[in-house]
């Protein structure tokens, strides 16, 4: 008896062009693992929390939305033939990535990196580097 290889995959979606690449890394192996994917995007609205106008912050969460649904319509646009569940998720990214992975017991986790460096990447942080250092799950990083 032989066992699947991954059996549930999250793939983290950014809606960046960069991310396309991973997007594309994690389909393919769902496809010949015959795994699900979990689709996972974040809306990173803490960043928002500041604006002065609750106007101002419907606007900023209706385009966040949208981001987030043409973020993942890219993954079922390129996933024919692979079973994908779409999660939005509301926080840090690099938390809720984590969480949902070890809540739905994901086997592997593929998320892209912008490959910042330097002085850029330590004032801005790296999600990629964060689910690294505190998942438990395999973590595929492509860029």
């Amino acid at each position: 008896m032989t066992s699947q290889l991954y059996e549930k995959i999250l793939i983290a979606i950014d809606g960046s062009d960069r991310n396309k690449t991973a997007i594309e890394e994690g389909i393919r192996i769902a496809r010949v693992c015959g795994a699900t994917i979990f689709a996972v995007y974040v809306k990173d609205i803490h960043r928002y929390n500041a604006t002065p106008t609750d106007v101002i912050m419907v606007d900023i969460q209706v385009a966040i939305q949208k981001l987030a649904e043409d973020a993942l319509a890219i993954v079922h646009t390129l996933s024919e033939g692979v079973s994908v569940e779409n999660v939005v998720l509301e926080g840090k990214p690099e938390v809720e990535i984590v969480r949902f992975a070890e809540e739905k017991g994901v086997d592997l986790i593929v998320i892209g990196t912008n490959a910042k460096r330097g002085f850029e990447r330590l004032l801005l942080g790296s999600v990629a580097e964060q689910v690294i250092r505190t998942t438990s799950c395999k973590t595929l990083v492509v860029k």
